[in-house]
């Protein structure tokens, strides 16, 4: 294996040790930025041509000043190039992490057009805000004046959580309600350790208590508190719940003992690298160790179950995917960094059920074969059926990565006014987030379905704008 290609690894020591395959060796694991150090960085960053149409940051959702900061790393000014990042983003480490560069940002890079090979802008991105970290730059949220309106936000996910750094710098009480024991919604529990360190996520929750966020956590709205309950405690609400209802799939034995839920398995999986407590995983259940994987799906989530997989030392992985690898939605990076690590992909197949023996468990999954035919209504060529070209691929744990919808909040919550999209997905305004509700507003996923951390950031900045305004507009401070 080529040195650049080790690069992209992970290191699992520092996660879960005793679960590494005994075929990868410990240097396998190192993430491609893993050796940065500041003269790689400035190396990378003098690559920018400084175009004149920057087509990295207008690719960029935050348009992130990337050829200012890219072009200060290079001259050595990294408190500044950090200083100048944090400007649009606030948590550039994570999306440094995480952030599909080669969809975006370095996808549009214009040497990588040129075939020179991009700049790897994500991994500066993450080299000067963990270097802004050691050495103390990164300032703690300390509001210069203190304001009395108060602002609940119900999702504590990267939207959340963006609109939750903004508006307590600007001296706004902030409440953040979740339903989870952690903040951080699928940065900490969906999101592998490998792909984005859980104390990165935790430094930044800290942060944010340190600096006045209270966190209300373990509390399901609808049950332990009502939505009505925080709109009255509040002068204003964002929901960032994010979506995470499971798309279910409709086949024989589709409840056997062995297929599970992609963010079943990627939650037990984060859950032991906290060092909880986690039958489901100790008993076997979620754990992949030994055992010939299949995963069904084509996105990052079924990515992310994938090389989880292997971490977890599987006796095989298989990824199945009904379209080829060109109509494939998940990062093209990722998909490589999981082929060699070792992962198979079917293209072309689909599920039609699944085979189990007499005890109910899973022994395989039943799989079509598919072609191409014509475009769909989003213009992509829709699968069909091969006839008479079933086969059955052998398997004892098959995890379903078929995506997420959105959960009927204006039905659990109570509330029937909440105007939502025939997604299920709540209506909000494009750049204002508000919704129908007054003083309600909206961001992320629940929003846009499931998308990327880097987009609900995005709205979560927007959002804490809009609701300054609303605050601090003439009429209703007149009536206070």
């Amino acid at each position: 294996m080529a040195k650049q290609q080790m690069l992209r690894f992970v290191d699992l020591e520092r996660e879960m040790p005793e679960k590494r395959p005994p075929d990868l060796r410990s240097e396998d694991f190192g993430e491609i930025y893993a050796e940065y150090g500041e003269e790689k960085a400035a190396d990378q960053a003098g690559r920018c041509s400084q175009c004149g149409v920057p087509y990295c940051q207008t690719h960029c959702p935050l348009h992130n000043n990337i050829p200012d900061w890219l072009m200060m790393t290079a001259t050595g000014r990294l408190q500044e190039a950090y200083e100048l990042s944090q400007a649009t983003n606030t948590f550039p480490e994570i999306c440094g992490r995480i952030c599909p560069q080669d969809r975006l940002c370095e996808g549009n890079c214009v040497i990588e057009q040129a075939g020179h090979g991009t700049v790897t802008i994500g991994s500066v991105e993450k080299y000067i805000t963990d270097t802004a970290w050691e050495k103390g730059w990164v300032k703690p949220i300390a509001p210069m004046s203190e304001r009395g309106e108060s602002v609940g936000i119900i999702g504590a996910g990267p939207g959340g959580l963006a609109a939750a750094d903004m508006l307590r710098r600007a001296g706004i009480q902030v409440t953040v309600y979740d339903r989870y024991d952690r903040a951080g919604g699928l940065m900490t529990y969906g999101i592998p350790g490998f792909k984005l360190e859980k104390p990165i996520v935790m430094r930044r929750i800290d942060q944010l208590e340190q600096g006045g966020v209270d966190f209300v956590l373990n509390c399901n709205v609808g049950e332990d508190i009502t939505f009505d309950a925080i709109r009255g405690k509040h002068d204003a609400v964002l929901i960032a719940t994010g979506v995470y209802k499971a798309r279910d799939l409709t086949a024989p034995n589709a409840n056997a003992q062995g297929v599970v839920k992609a963010l079943d398995f990627l939650t037990a999986s984060n859950r032991k690298s906290f060092g909880d407590d986690v039958p489901e995983f100790d008993n076997g259940d979620l754990d992949a160790r030994g055992k010939r994987v299949v995963v069904i799906g084509g996105g990052d989530t079924a990515m992310d179950c994938v090389r989880t997989a292997v971490r977890q030392g599987a006796k095989s992985v298989r990824c199945l995917y009904r379209r080829d690898r060109d109509n494939m939605p998940g990062s093209r990076r990722e998909t490589q960094n999981a082929e060699e690590e070792g992962v198979e992909f079917v293209w072309l197949t689909a599920p039609s059920g699944f085979v189990t023996d007499d005890a109910g468990n899973l022994t395989g999954v039943r799989v079509q074969k598919m072609r191409l035919g014509q475009p769909d209504a989003t213009g992509r060529r829709a699968p069909e059926v091969i006839e008479g070209a079933d086969y059955t691929e052998e398997s004892e744990l098959a995890i379903m990565a078929l995506g997420f919808e959105a959960e009927d909040l204006p039905g659990l919550w109570g509330v029937p006014e909440l105007s939502v999209t025939r997604w299920g997905t709540i209506k909000a305004k494009f750049n204002t987030h508000e919704t129908d509700l007054p003083g309600v507003w909206a961001v992320g996923d629940i929003v846009r379905g499931a998308s990327l951390v880097v987009w609900a950031i995005r709205d979560g900045r927007e959002a804490a704008e809009s609701i300054m305004t609303y605050l601090s507009a003439p009429a209703r401070v007149a009536a206070e």
